[in-house]
């Protein structure tokens, strides 16, 4: 069933690749324009047709309404037809009385048998259409225009019949003229649709073969960008911004993968040095030597293990948060007496109420980070504090060691990073207690940074966003989120 359906899919693609872009855009501008082309000379066919039609009806009128002027004047039948038969060029023009006898006309062969059976009554107007006029021996088309007027006493109607095949001849040679050029137009554009396609296509094609050829093992490659101001070049801009992307990615994972080796690489010679001695000793007095030592190794590769999948969850999204009202400083303070249980040095603290939404347990994982970090390197001591600023809950902690120096103030966040000598393994530290609290922090849509303490040590500021804020959802740690602005305090 499987095989079917791919062969189904395949015979799909395989069609379509018969009819790709180009024959696709080429077909529909033919299509297109024969259509437009199509409906614009019917409509132009007929409005050709309506004003020929339209002139000569105008024409048949004003001779009509010149005869009967001259009539009025003359009221003499006799110059009435000299006046006819001098102005019946192009026209058969005749003077029918009531009766149907032909007065006068035009022409001799317009003398015998009236052109039409129209009688309007004096002052009206009627018209027609035939084909062929009695007596004239014609099969022409005609527009008859018959008026009606009194002379004396007497009621005459004034025929003038005008011929309309001249202009259905020109509505045919209009005709004739635009379908023989419509094979012309429409392979002038199906010509110029195919090369335009195909010129943009060539430089789309070039593009696909570019990335085509980047693969693993050579990321660094990138498309060339057209210089055409069009989509084109934002195609390919776009396609090399993709490929920074992935390559920094890329080159984050193999440093994390390489960095985290490195970090358990340590523990596990050593665990496996001491179970082979141990083993190699069979009075059991080495493995009392020892397993202290192995005991501590194994802890640290556990603890090791355990900020690898946090650090790991904070960048993949999956870090999954409480969100409850913390009173933040009953927080602080409990991770404050833990410390000063441990710790060497003066550890002091100045905290006032304030209340935030968040994960209580990922909340002080992130405070014993930080304080972690500044008991490492504080030379005799550490300090506390807890206040709001504008809704916001900020939370220093300084220690009077070196600073963090500006350039690596951004970095130190990253993963398995140890600034100098004092930051490395032998003093406790595994380069990623500040890269989870980052994490951490930005999952609750907070900030954290290293800057200056007003003393001149070391000083992390954390800003947590107000209890009103909307539960956020995880996110990939990057630009801290700026929390918004909004009063609050312990309820």
């Amino acid at each position: 069933m499987q095989q079917v359906t791919s062969d189904a899919r395949a015979g799909r693609f395989r069609g379509r690749s018969r009819w790709g872009v180009r024959k696709r855009s080429t077909a529909a501008a033919v299509a297109a324009v024969a259509l437009a082309q199509l409906v614009g000379g019917l409509v132009l066919l007929a409005l050709l047709g309506t004003a020929l039609t339209a002139s000569t009806e105008s024409a048949a009128r004003q001779k009509a309404q010149d005869i009967i002027a001259q009539l009025a004047v003359d009221q003499d039948f006799d110059d009435a037809t000299e006046y006819v038969i001098s102005t019946g060029h192009g026209q058969y023009v005749q003077l029918v009385n009531a009766a149907g006898t032909v007065i006068a006309g035009s022409e001799p062969k317009a003398a015998g048998k009236p052109l039409s059976t129209l009688r309007p009554a004096p002052g009206e107007t009627a018209m027609q259409d035939v084909t062929g006029l009695p007596g004239i021996g014609t099969d022409d088309d005609f527009h008859v225009v018959a008026a009606g007027t009194k002379v004396g006493i007497e009621d005459v109607v004034v025929l003038v019949a005008s011929s309309v095949q001249l202009q259905a001849e020109t509505v045919a040679t209009v005709a004739w003229l635009m379908l023989g050029a419509m094979p012309l137009l429409l392979a002038v554009v199906a010509v110029s649709v195919w090369l335009l396609v195909g010129r943009s296509l060539r430089q789309v094609e070039g593009i696909r073969g570019q990335v085509a050829r980047i693969n693993a093992e050579r990321l660094d490659g990138r498309v060339d960008v057209p210089p055409t101001k069009d989509e084109l070049e934002a195609l390919a801009l776009t396609m090399n911004t993709m490929l920074d992307r992935l390559q920094a990615s890329d080159r984050e994972q193999r440093q994390f993968v390489s960095d985290a080796s490195h970090e358990l690489r340590s523990p596990l010679a050593t665990l496996s040095a001491g179970v082979e001695i141990a083993a190699s000793d069979p009075s059991g007095a080495m493995w009392l030597q020892l397993k202290d030592d192995l005991a501590g190794e194994t802890a640290r590769m556990r603890y090791l293990v355990d900020d690898l999948l946090t650090l790991a969850k904070t960048h993949d999204g999956g870090l999954t948060l409480e969100h409850t009202d913390v009173d933040l400083d009953d927080v602080v303070d409990q991770e404050v007496r833990r410390l000063r249980s441990v710790s060497v040095h003066n550890v002091t603290a100045d905290l006032n109420p304030a209340r935030i939404t968040g994960d209580p347990r990922r909340l002080a994982q992130v405070l014993r980070n930080v304080l972690d970090n500044a008991d490492r390197h504080a030379l005799s001591r550490i300090r506390i504090s807890l206040r709001t600023v504008d809704g916001h809950a900020v939370v220093h902690v300084d220690n009077d060691g070196e600073p963090v120096p500006p350039a690596d103030r951004e970095r130190i966040f990253e993963r398995f990073v140890r600034l100098d000598g004092s930051r490395s393994r032998e003093r406790g530290g595994s380069g990623l207690g500040l890269a989870i609290a980052a994490g951490i922090m930005t999952a609750h849509q907070g900030s954290i940074r290293a800057m200056d303490s007003p003393g001149g040590g070391c000083r992390f500021e954390m800003v947590f966003p107000p209890a009103a804020a909307p539960p956020p959802a995880p996110v990939t740690p990057g630009v801290a989120v700026q929390p918004r602005s909004q009063k609050s305090g312990r309820r």
